[in-house]
C-alpha cells in the first residue's frame, strides 16, 4: 500500500524479506545494491570502495566507514536442507544471500538465519520474532564444551534435529549437554537440554532484522 511505502522511506518500518526482495526485483537490483544506494543524512550516497572477503563471505567497505556483509541465508523451508548439507560449500554457495550493514567485522564464518517460532519474542527490543532474520558469527563448538562466557548471548544452534535460535544458560560436560533458554515467559516455552553429541554447528547472533 501506498502508506507502507511511506513507512518505509521515512525509516519507521522495518521490510520484510519478502517485500525487499519485490522492491530490489523491481529496480532490477541486488538487496546489497540497495543497500550502497542509500543516502545518508548529509544528502551524500554510500559508495562502495573496495570488495574484500572474511570468512569466506563477501563485505563492502562504505565511505562512511560502514560494512555491507553479503551472507548466505538459510530460510524456515532449507532448514532441513542446510541440516543435511551443512558441510556441504557448494550447498551453501547456491542459496539465497542477504545483506547485513555493520559498523565492524571479525575474521570468522558468518550465516543467516530466518527464525521460526515465538519463544524469542518476549515483546521487548531484545525480541526475534518469528520471521526475523538474524546473522551469526560462527563459534567453535569446543568453545562451550570449554565453557566459554555465554551469558547475554544469543545463538544460532543447528543440531542434527532442528534449527532454533536461544540463549544458552549453562553447559554440562558431566551431563554432555547445554541448557537452552527462551525469552518469552509464557508457560509453554520452557528451558531445556540438548546432547552435546547433537550439535552441528553453533552461531552467535551479532544483529537481527524484523
Amino acid at each position: 500500500s501506498l502508506r507502507t511505502i511511506q513507512l518505509y522511506e521515512k525509516k519507521e518500518a522495518n521490510i520484510p524479506i519478502k517485500n525487499l526482495n519485490k522492491i530490489a526485483d523491481f529496480f532490477e537490483m541486488s538487496i546489497g545494491e540497495l543497500y550502497l544506494n542509500e543516502v545518508n543524512e548529509l544528502g551524500g550516497n554510500y559508495a562502495s570502495t573496495k570488495a574484500f572477503t572474511s570468512g569466506g563471505n563477501v563485505g563492502y567497505r562504505l565511505d562512511n566507514g560502514k560494512i555491507v556483509l553479503r551472507v548466505p541465508l538459510v530460510t524456515i523451508d532449507s532448514h532441513a536442507a542446510f541440516i543435511s548439507n551443512f558441510e556441504d560449500q557448494n550447498f551453501i554457495k547456491n542459496l539465497y544471500s542477504v545483506d547485513f550493514l555493520l559498523t565492524s567485522i571479525e575474521d570468522a564464518s558468518h550465516l543467516a538465519f530466518e527464525i521460526s517460532g515465538e519463544a524469542m519474542n518476549d515483546g521487548t527490543l531484545s525480541s526475534i520474532p518469528s520471521g526475523s532474520l538474524v546473522l551469526g558469527k560462527e563459534w567453535n563448538i569446543q568453545k562451550l564444551k570449554a565453557k566459554e562466557e555465554t551469558t547475554n548471548r544469543v545463538f544460532v544452534i543447528v543440531s542434527s534435529d532442528r534449527i532454533i535460535c536461544r540463549s544458552i544458560t549453562s553447559v554440562s560436560n558431566e551431563r554432555g549437554s547445554i541448557t537452552c533458554h527462551n525469552l518469552n515467559p509464557s508457560p509453554e516455552f520452557k528451558d531445556f537440554e540438548i546432547p552435546m553429541s547433537k550439535l552441528l554447528q553453533v552461531y552467535e547472533v551479532i544483529k537481527k532484522q524484523l
